[in-house]
């Protein structure tokens, strides 16, 4: 079959509720696999430019990787509203979907961060249902029980091949909190010392975290 083509640059897809707008840092040959990097909270102005979602997708790209960076609902040129990050779930598997119709085969990476960490957290668990998982899931600053601003999430746990990167002075989300959702999991956690919720002064550790996860068969 031959592979389509797709250059780096902001595209607009068909998605579930109208219009995604899409950033893509296309890699040069050969291609090493697909991914999405999903953004931090549009409620407090996340979008798929935030320094984190794009200094991984171009550090994945430069390792081969055809990287799509949708925004989500509401924020840029993509259509919708805000919906607490189930319909932001649905987006994401059209993106997949759409990335596998171009490149069948290539193995899947899911990266998140915030508020995209959670979306994708939902995004591997309905892959992995239907008995097509990603082959590498990353969520970094995840967000589980009560966060600023009254807000309460539930991530998707029981994953395989996930990556969890958390820092230890995350004013956002309490390193704690995570720790009370992951215990009963087993789910083992990778804490950055002295990081705060955005990584930073250390996201050096974090791009060299997420892409020596990807390394891995």
């Amino acid at each position: 079959m031959t592979q389509a083509r797709v250059e780096t640059g902001t595209m607009l897809l068909d998605g579930p509720v109208g219009s995604m707008e899409v950033i893509v840092d296309a890699p040069a040959d050969p291609l090493r696999g697909i991914a999405v990097v999903a953004h931090p909270q549009p409620l407090l102005g996340g979008s798929a430019s935030h320094k984190i979602p794009h200094l991984l997708s171009r550090a994945m790209r430069d390792e081969g990787w055809l990287v799509a960076r949708p925004n989500f609902r509401g924020v840029g040129a993509s259509q919708g509203t805000h919906d607490g990050g189930v319909g932001e779930a649905d987006d994401v598997v059209a993106v997949v979907e759409w990335l596998r119709s171009m490149h069948p085969g290539m193995p899947l990476a899911l990266v998140g961060f915030s508020f995209g960490a959670f979306v994708q957290s939902r995004v591997a668990r309905r892959l992995a249902d239907l008995g097509e998982p990603a082959r590498h899931v990353v969520l970094a600053g995840l967000p589980a029980g009560e966060v600023e601003g009254q807000r309460r999430y539930e991530p998707e746990g029981g994953l395989s091949g996930v990556l969890i990167v958390h820092g230890e002075n995350d004013d956002r989300v309490a390193l704690g909190a995570l720790l009370d959702w992951a215990r009963p999991l087993s789910q083992p956690i990778m804490v950055v010392p002295g990081a705060d919720h955005f990584f930073t002064g250390r996201l050096p550790v974090l791009r060299s975290l997420v892409l020596s996860h990807l390394a891995r068969t």
